[in-house]
């Protein structure tokens, strides 16, 4: 049986591709969550490495890869990637983090 602490601390990210410049910061940082897809831009990937190109679609932070995605979220020329708790959609990386 696996314990989870409510949800409370679980995390996800998105990217604006308004915004994304195609500069691929992401997919150094996080190659595992992060792809460039054929039009230049990045998408993040689903656990099973499916590119989702939905806009605004979100793939779960794997706990063991949470400063990659925070750095690539810091790094990000285009500001367009958005880390959010699941619990409450609060913003904690990226450009509408307080």
């Amino acid at each position: 049986m696996t314990v989870r602490n409510e949800g409370l601390d679980e995390l996800e990210v998105w990217i604006d591709q308004d915004l994304c410049t195609g500069d691929g910061i992401c997919v150094q940082y996080a190659p595992e969550v992060f792809e460039l897809d054929i039009d230049g831009l990045a998408y993040v990937k689903s656990a099973d490495d499916e590119l989702l190109q939905d806009k605004g679609a979100t793939t779960p932070v794997p706990l063991p890869l949470l400063s990659d995605v925070r750095d690539s979220a810091k790094e990000c020329p285009g500001d367009c990637i958005h880390v959010r708790r699941v619990a409450d959609k609060v913003e904690v990386y990226g450009p509408d983090a307080e």
